[in-house]
């Protein structure tokens, strides 16, 4: 999953540092924020266009990790900007402790509360459990500069395996579903509506080309995510048929993740004032052109789910 969002961020870079002139760190900030999908956008198309379980397995599995990914190395080049110097020590070590620091700090959170919500089945207590676990394990990981996004990754992956086991009763289960579920849509909209407050009143012209270009940048940079990585597991039991690489390719949708990120680019950085606008541009184009055209996508490659009409 690394390696693959460090191709398409390498892409994504290069392209916008050569053809649009931007600044090597404004170029990587814009990459890494695009590089990665969304799983909210990735997870919400799929219940809208059933697919076989092991490509829905797939797309969730690694929207959900690269996720963490782009947001440590957002960190790491936050710390760039900061005036910190690039050295591959000085960078090694950064990643390291920002990745172990944020899953440590995740399972520290969560692994008590579990144990907590073993000894109650009322359904409202294992809800704010579960919600002090994701936004506590953040909180702690923040404080101790490590990555945020990581500890809560880390603190959803624990409550969905170790507390689907008995932590948290079957009777809770579909109501703690439910919330997060209008957890995530209530994230996802509060995030476009401070991205539209943000850019509200700035001039899209100036900024066409460099979105246009970057549109097709980030289809690059997906491409050369999704099938040199295939690639190298075709002959092995983890082999991805040809037509699920399609649709991991056009089905890395952009989303939240990217706004949001392009919101916490440091004031320092040249290109800031440019990076939003574009950096939206290509959420659009993800969630009208690609999310639209997914489902006629997916019963062409035939790939609903065998209990699903065609």
């Amino acid at each position: 999953m690394t390696i693959g969002v460090l191709l398409a961020a390498a892409v994504v870079a290069a392209g916008m540092h050569y053809l649009i002139g931007w600044s090597w760190l404004g170029a990587a900030f814009f990459a890494i924020l695009v590089a990665a999908t969304d799983p909210v956008s990735v997870i919400a198309m799929f219940k809208e266009v059933p697919v076989e379980p092991r490509l829905h397995l797939l797309v969730e599995a690694e929207s959900l990790l690269n996720d963490g990914v782009a947001a440590v190395v957002f960190a790491v080049l936050v710390v760039i900007a900061g005036g910190a110097e690039v050295t591959v020590p000085v960078v090694g070590t950064k990643l390291l402790v920002t990745s172990l620091g944020g899953i440590a700090a995740g399972a520290a959170v969560s692994l008590p509360l579990l144990l907590i919500a073993g000894r109650t089945s009322d359904r409202l207590v294992e809800i704010t459990l579960t919600t002090l676990a994701a936004f506590g394990s953040f909180l702690l990981a923040e404080h101790f500069h490590t990555s945020g996004v990581l500890a809560g990754l880390t603190a959803g992956l624990i409550v969905g395996n170790v507390g689907w086991a008995g932590s948290i009763s079957d009777e809770s289960r579909p109501n703690i579903l439910y919330f997060w579920d209008y957890a995530a849509f209530l994230a996802n909209s509060f995030i476009f509506i401070l991205i539209g407050g943000a850019e509200a009143g700035t001039p899209i012209l100036p900024v066409l080309t460099a979105a246009a270009v970057a549109i097709v940048l980030s289809m690059l940079g997906r491409a050369a995510t999704v099938y040199p990585v295939a690639l190298a597991f075709r002959r092995t039991a983890l082999c991805v048929p040809g037509a699920y690489q399609h649709v991991l390719w056009w089905g890395g949708l952009r989303g939240a993740l990217a706004l949001g990120l392009a919101l916490a680019i440091p004031a320092s950085v040249p290109e800031r004032s440019q990076i939003i606008p574009v950096a939206f541009a290509i959420v659009a184009f993800s969630v009208f052109v690609q999310g639209l055209t997914m489902a006629p996508l997916v019963r062409r490659l035939k790939l609903l789910r065998a209990d699903e009409p065609s």
